[in-house]
């Protein structure tokens, strides 16, 4: 980065000492924090002495400790070059970036999907991204991961963005209605009213991305279509963006159903997380099934989160963790029978 000055030289042994000179056009609050909010952030993540003094930032410490923060603030500026705004979160996430892969923070934090109603969407983590860029590379992309990796919304945040483009003509949103404990017919009211609780959470994110009250109205059009996916059936969907959310929930043969509705010019997005499906005992997930079947099809990707790319609160990411862990624990201790059967099987033959 031509603005900043990175200027080494030798401190005592095994340890280097870096200065960082911050571009006058950045403010040091926005670099550093509300009360140093962001800088505490820093220095609790390294094994180095960090020192500001004006738009000076001094750093000394292990050769790779140094040249990792001094990195980590270039790439920050980088953020701020290009409008995005700094959190705690962003500058976490830029932190394990650096350590854990080869992609730059700022061309993550930087990439803008979609600007819409006073704010703009970008992705988070490194997978995030590899995600969105699938979108654009492929006709048919699959998003599977943990609840809170942004899968249905930054799925929503492209369609919003290829209607606006004039690239679709139309978005349809589309989701199994299956119950999760409950039962539909016990529910009050209409078909419809029965099937809405399941497209909500569509709705909610539509709001995000679109005047509400234009909402409405592009749905009386046709433009923007929310319905389950029994409802696909029999359609051929031409010049249209279309995502099955919760896709973990529709059985084999509703997958393929879905999937064969692809007309031209369209793109599909199917999203879903395969540790919580609600189908019904020996139903099998055509979410499951779908990544041995289509496995190595030209055109079509499959994308897959982790609880490294949850962006809800952390604690989720932590219960996620906590949730793997005991599935793990559990799917083995099942299969210590089954194998002590066929060992004794086996032994019975020897003997």
């Amino acid at each position: 980065m031509s603005e900043l000055h990175d200027s080494r030289r030798t401190a005592p042994p095994s340890r280097t000492q870096a200065k960082v000179l911050i571009p006058d056009e950045y403010p040091m609050v926005s670099l550093l924090g509300s009360r140093d909010e962001l800088l505490r952030v820093i220095e609790g993540a390294f094994k180095a002495d960090i020192h500001v003094r004006g738009n000076e930032i001094t750093v000394t410490g292990s050769p790779d400790e140094s040249g990792t923060v001094v990195r980590l603030f270039e790439e920050l500026v980088e953020v701020l070059r290009s409008g995005g705004e700094l959190t705690p979160d962003a500058v976490e996430r830029s932190i394990a970036m650096l350590r854990m892969t080869s992609d730059r923070p700022a061309e993550v934090l930087s990439l803008d999907i979609l600007s819409s109603r006073g704010r703009t969407i970008r992705p988070k983590t490194v997978n995030q991204k590899r995600y969105v860029d699938a979108i654009d590379k492929h006709t048919v992309v699959f998003a599977i991961g943990p609840a809170g990796t942004g899968k249905t919304y930054l799925a929503m945040a492209k369609a919003v963005r290829a209607l606006q483009e004039k690239r679709v003509n139309r978005i349809i949103l589309t989701r199994p209605a299956v119950e999760a404990g409950e039962r539909l017919g016990f529910l009050p009211g209409t078909l419809y009213e029965k099937i809405d609780p399941y497209l909500r959470p569509l709705y909610d994110a539509l709001h995000d991305m679109i005047d509400p009250d234009s909402i409405p109205k592009l749905m009386a059009a046709g433009t923007i279509e929310v319905a389950p996916l029994a409802y696909m059936r029999g359609r051929t969907l031409n010049d249209a963006f279309i995502i099955l959310d919760e896709a973990q929930n529709s059985s084999a043969e509703q997958m393929k159903m879905f999937l064969t509705r692809l007309g031209f010019n369209s793109k599909i997005v199917v999203t879903g997380d395969v540790t919580q499906v609600d189908l019904p005992v020996g139903t099998v997930s055509g979410l499951r099934v779908v990544q041995e079947i289509l496995d190595g099809i030209p055109d079509i990707h499959f994308s897959r989160l982790s609880s490294s790319d949850v962006v809800r609160h952390k604690l989720v990411s932590d219960i996620v963790d906590a949730y793997g862990r005991y599935d793990a624990s559990r799917a083995a201790q099942e299969l210590k029978p089954v194998q002590q059967r066929g060992k004794r099987r086996v032994s019975d033959r020897e003997h």
